[in-house]
């Protein structure tokens, strides 16, 4: 590689990494990579993609130098990218229009596509999407073209999560802040609960949630509210104080990846006939005690990540503050109405 090359690589990386520090948007950066990509490298077209595993579906979030209907219909099959990407770090194609590990081969011939480069799109270790360089005639990529497009795709990576994070945080203040609103206007224990199971379900994009609450009496937890699951799985038995459930009393979250292995989950089978593969255990404190326990339940296989986990123990500790008020609530109502009623019957000696 020439002292030329270099330099334009150089001045590419330095100017993508300069507008971190700008108001530019995610969408504005990552088509400040596409373009670099396309004026360094000299190709025909690029693409960055995202891949989402949960649809296993490839999603393109910027191109360039392609036709409108191509990065809908032209790309290769979800898993087919992604197990390559992962296991060479890179695809290359000298002709991607008859190459067989590629799909789409009549749509790239249509394009007036030759040659491909696939990088992959990491954040913190874990691929989660690709940037795509197509070249209009046969060519080979040297290493170090194949270097500097890693580095971009890296750029790429790093906007998308500083996006993200961005977003999540705008959307957990948001979460937080209508859940303590609507917490607050109800003193009715059952409004209260309901409000903290859809919202923790819809948010974290779970199959379902409940709360369970220790019955000082039998010492089982009963279901006082849920979203997501049927009456069936909720009329399954009871749930006694034991396993995974004594650990989250024991005031730690816990988390099982799948219910069908792990020994501390009961009625397995119910739970295979729900459709539950993982579910989250966060304990519901007051002042005073734990409560109780928030589950989440998902239908696929599901990781929470630590700042997941301290969000839904944020929300878990206001949802025992607010059961706790409307409990005293009740309490103060009860003695009010002994206290009128007393007052009433000794009306005479007034």
């Amino acid at each position: 590689m020439n002292a030329a090359n270099k330099n334009d690589y150089f001045r590419a990386i330095c100017g993508v990494s300069r507008a971190f520090g700008t108001a530019l948007n995610r969408d504005e950066l990552l088509h400040l990579i596409i373009d670099s990509a396309m004026q360094t490298m000299n190709v025909k077209g690029a693409l960055l993609f995202l891949y989402d595993d949960e649809e296993e579906e490839l999603i393109p979030v910027a191109h360039k130098g392609l036709s409108e209907d191509y990065p809908r219909k032209g790309l290769t099959e979800p898993r087919k990218m992604v197990t390559a990407l992962e296991k060479d770090g890179h695809i290359f194609s000298l002709d991607c229009a008859s190459d067989p590990r590629l799909d789409g081969h009549d749509l790239k011939r249509a394009e007036g596509l030759a040659s491909l480069l696939v990088v992959p799109v990491m954040v913190q270790g874990r691929l989660i999407g690709g940037l795509a360089l197509y070249t209009g005639t046969p060519r080979e990529f040297s290493r170090h073209e194949i270097e500097f497009a890693s580095a971009l795709a890296e750029q790429g990576g790093m906007a998308i999560e500083r996006a993200r994070l961005i977003e999540k945080n705008r959307h957990n203040t948001t979460l937080f802040l209508h859940l303590a609103v609507d917490m607050n206007s109800s003193l009715s224990v059952k409004e209260v609960l309901h409000a903290l199971t859809a919202n923790v379900a819809e948010t974290f994009k779970t199959k379902g949630s409940a709360v369970l609450l220790v019955d000082e009496k039998t010492r089982r937890l009963e279901c006082v509210a849920s979203y997501g699951l049927s009456e069936a799985y909720l009329n399954r038995g009871p749930l006694y104080i034991e396993g995974s459930i004594q650990e989250t009393l024991e005031g730690k979250p816990v988390f099982i990846g799948d219910v069908a292995t792990d020994p501390r989950v009961k009625h397995k089978r119910e739970k295979k006939t729900e459709g539950i593969v993982s579910l989250l255990s966060i304990p519901i404190k007051t002042k005073d005690a734990i409560i109780g326990a928030l589950r989440l339940y998902s239908a696929t296989p599901r990781i929470f990540g630590e700042d997941e986990i301290e969000l839904l123990t944020a929300l878990a500790l206001l949802g025992g503050t607010a059961i706790q008020n409307a409990s005293l609530y009740l309490m103060l109502q009860t003695d009010m109405k002994d206290l009128k009623e007393e007052i009433w019957s000794h009306r005479l000696y007034f």
